[in-house]
């Protein structure tokens, strides 16, 4: 046994395959449909540290790799989530905010129990707020930010274990008022409208009517068999027939605004007009939006995209929404045209994980550096961001300005996963390696019982804070409650519990795609400052 810990020791390329790849494994496993995932590699990497120090043998990968995996990782959930975040800032505004005050007020019960109650250091209590609320960039955060990444660490992994069970209790109590939920989703469908409306109807009127969730696709005028794909100014009359895409609320209030359901089935007659699911591969479409590609498409063709899929879901193509690679688009255009559509906008899956080397290189260097300037403090002193947060903010911005002249800023949503999946397991395996020495000491020295107690405080914050203000104060339902948890805590076992319990009602994954990428990047910059100022 001591000389494979010796060779584990003297080999980090062999310590680290085997972290990521027994880890894995492990997380892997799933117990009433939870599973530790990636937390997994760390809590091994931590056995397989401490049985060397037992053994007196220090097991430790090198502190550049779990720095250059911190900052892969920071650069792909960033650049993943920029568009989505900025979006939810507009469009969830109350939900975020209510949110990042429950994360700022979990943090100062975190400084205040753990400075002035439990006597605990900046790194133990940072690392334990991170453990409470889940959330591993937040470790890293507080490693990073506090130079002490084994005490962080020790703090993470004795508060973890609560942070996942405290939130599933809370999740399992929400859902109890489940039944009383008056709020649905539904998803994006299609409607034909024919027009009674005297006076003539502009389409514009019906996508303002329709608060521009709706799309008008097609258009066949009275007395006429042939289908066209009507314009903005077009002006609709009595007797003509309209397919109209969005939800079902926003299509109940056109039809009833304009006219009434017909029998026409106008998507069935694809002769002259026709649809496809095309995959958005070309680097150039990268960060355009729907109108300015809409634009093209009729110039060039008189076709129209009408609905995007991206991450296994469909939406209303909106004007203002900003396209990725790999976005699945519907466009509706001339049967003898989708071919040369078809390659004008990709239709590959070659290049969808390709890594941009220059984007990539450049954000994370722009990302090093600004993490690295000091910011002068009111009374004296500076701070620094830090790399991950440096990262993550620059990777923000190139997500949401989608490209710069013809170079991409935004890169495919595949690679982005890859790189911060990736990136996240390189870094917990040096975590917990460094921290493996260190845990032993949390228990026999008894600190192990002031951080379990903090840990639990900050979780039962966090959730109490979370279900007050969605259900009482923003009055939302208890189903799509249960998917912001999730989505605040950052847990997809807490989305998976919830999922389970509910039978995949969509409501969960609403509630948990509204407030995800506002809660992982508020996690980091909450616990680094908590890190900074304890």
């Amino acid at each position: 046994m001591t000389s494979v810990i010796s060779l584990l020791a003297e080999q980090p390329v062999l310590l680290v395959a085997l972290l990521i790849g027994i880890g894995m494994a492990l997380g892997s496993i799933k117990v009433r449909s939870i599973s530790l995932g990636a937390a997994a590699v760390l809590f091994l990497a931590i056995a397989v540290s401490a049985a060397g120090a037992a053994s007196g043998v220090e097991i430790v990968l090198p502190p550049v790799l779990g720095t250059l995996g911190l900052v892969l990782f920071a650069f792909g959930i960033g650049n993943n989530s920029g568009v989505t975040f900025f979006q939810s800032l507009r469009s969830a505004g109350g939900p975020i905010c209510a949110m990042i005050g429950v994360f700022l007020a979990a943090a100062v019960v975190a400084w205040a129990l753990g400075r002035y109650a439990f006597g605990l250091d900046a790194a133990t209590i940072a690392g334990t707020f991170a453990g409470a609320i889940t959330n591993t960039p937040a470790l890293a955060a507080a490693s990073e930010a506090t130079g002490n990444g084994g005490a962080a660490t020790v703090g993470y992994a004795v508060a973890y274990l609560f942070g996942v069970i405290g939130m599933l209790a809370a999740t399992t109590l929400v859902l109890r008022k489940a039944g009383e939920d008056d709020d649905t989703t539904s998803p994006v469908t299609l409607v034909h409208v024919q027009i009674t409306r005297d006076g003539g109807v502009p389409v514009g009127e019906i996508l303002e009517t329709g608060h521009n969730e709706v799309q008008v696709t097609r258009l066949r005028r009275v007395s006429q068999n042939d289908i066209i794909i009507p314009k903005y100014f077009d002006v609709l009359y009595p007797g003509d027939v309209v397919s109209i895409v969005g939800s079902p609320e926003y299509l109940h209030v056109v039809t009833e605004a304009f006219g009434r359901e017909s029998p026409q089935i106008l998507n069935e007659d694809r002769h002259d007009l026709d649809f496809r699911r095309i995959t958005i591969s070309r680097h150039i479409h990268a960060g355009q939006t729907i109108a300015q590609l809409n634009d093209t498409l009729a110039d060039r063709w008189g076709a129209r995209i009408s609905r995007i899929r991206r991450a296994d879901e469909d939406q209303v193509a909106i004007p203002d929404f900003v396209v990725e690679l790999g976005d699945r688009v519907r466009v509706v255009g001339p049967a003898d045209s989708l071919e040369e559509i078809s390659a004008f906008l990709g239709d590959s899956s070659k290049g969808l994980t390709d890594i941009n080397p220059i984007s990539l290189g450049l954000g994370m260097a722009v990302g090093v550096g600004l993490g690295e300037l000091s910011i002068p403090m009111p009374g004296g002193g500076s701070f620094s961001l830090g790399a991950a947060a440096g990262v993550l903010i620059v990777a923000l911005i190139m997500a949401r300005v989608g490209r710069v002249g013809s170079l991409p800023t935004a890169l495919p949503h595949s690679a982005n996963t890859v790189l911060a999946e990736f990136g996240l397991l390189m870094f917990l395996a040096q975590a917990g390696t460094n921290a493996g020495g260190q845990i032993a000491g949390a228990f026999t020295g008894g600190a192990w019982w002031k951080i379990l107690l903090l840990g639990a405080a900050v979780t039962l914050t966090v959730a109490v804070g979370v279900v007050l203000l969605m259900r009482r104060v923003l009055h939302m339902g208890a189903t799509k409650t249960s998917g912001v948890l999730a989505g605040a805590q950052t847990q997809p076992a807490v989305l998976a519990f919830a999922n389970t319990r509910t039978n995949t009602d969509p409501r969960v994954s609403l509630g948990y795609a509204l407030v995800y990428p506002a809660a992982m990047i508020a996690k980091i910059l909450v616990t680094h400052g908590l890190a900074v100022v304890a």
